[in-house]
């Protein structure tokens, strides 16, 4: 705990098993009270090594979600035990753990509702191996939504987030995609809200068991992004209404 409120580190796994316990090792147990594990019916033995490791409070789905989908479970659970801040970390080690303190102190402190660790404040990005039209994408991404959304972030895409309660209990997630725009869709909500954000800076690690996501899959995701951000300026200048943005 951190100024009497309980802190959850949830971890939206699949296929995860080479990585888990790296990262589970570095979590900070000392302001930590529990750890989510969400296994999204993972191909390798990520079930296994979470039991193996001690995790308390393992989800498995029976059938594939998506990444949207595996952290709904994961927040509807964290509020169910009671949390007052949520950490979203990913188990393949691409983020890592040692920031929790930094994240977490921020909510604790009521200076910000949401932090989110950023890959491309500083140059931690393209230093940790993530690929030219990866960050080309992410940047030019990023201005869009900023524009769109009147915000100024340093990426939207990052997968290392920091929520606290009010803020959980306050925005749509369940009415979100399954899929990865997810993310974006939170910011969206997080935004739209009211909501203040955080951005620390993030090394960030590119290696062959850390997840990403492919091209196909990528061009997607940007489609989503983009969607996301007309649809929020639409919302907000009262011209359409959208479920994602309702209470």
């Amino acid at each position: 705990m951190i100024n009497s409120k309980k802190v959850v580190v949830v971890l939206p796994a699949y296929n995860a098993a080479k990585t888990l316990e790296i990262t589970y090792n570095e979590i900070d147990f000392s302001i930590v009270d529990e750890v989510i594990l969400v296994d999204d019916k993972s191909k390798d033995e990520t079930i296994r090594e979470a039991q193996r490791l001690g995790i308390k409070h393992i989800i498995s789905h029976k059938e594939n979600k998506g990444y949207g989908g595996n952290q709904k479970s994961c927040y509807n659970k964290a509020l169910e035990l009671g949390a007052d801040i949520v950490i979203m970390l990913h188990p393949d080690y691409q983020y890592t753990p040692k920031l929790i303190p930094s994240m977490t102190h921020l909510i604790a402190n009521e200076l910000y509702h949401v932090v989110l660790g950023s890959r491309i404040l500083g140059k931690g990005a393209l230093a940790g191996g993530m690929p030219w039209y990866k960050y080309v994408s992410n940047r030019l991404l990023t201005l869009f939504q900023n524009i769109l959304m009147n915000a100024k972030l340093s990426e939207y895409h990052t997968g290392y987030r920091a929520f606290s309660r009010e803020v959980l209990e306050n925005v749509n997630y369940n009415a979100n995609s399954d899929n990865f725009v997810f993310d974006n869709q939170m910011l969206a909500q997080i935004w739209y809200a009211g909501f203040e954000i955080a951005e620390i800076t993030c090394p960030t690690k590119y290696f062959d068991d850390a997840s990403s996501i492919n091209i196909k899959n990528s061009s997607i995701y940007g489609l989503g992004v983009l969607k996301t951000s007309l649809q929020f300026r639409f919302q907000k200048w009262g011209i359409l209404n959208f479920a994602i943005f309702k209470k």
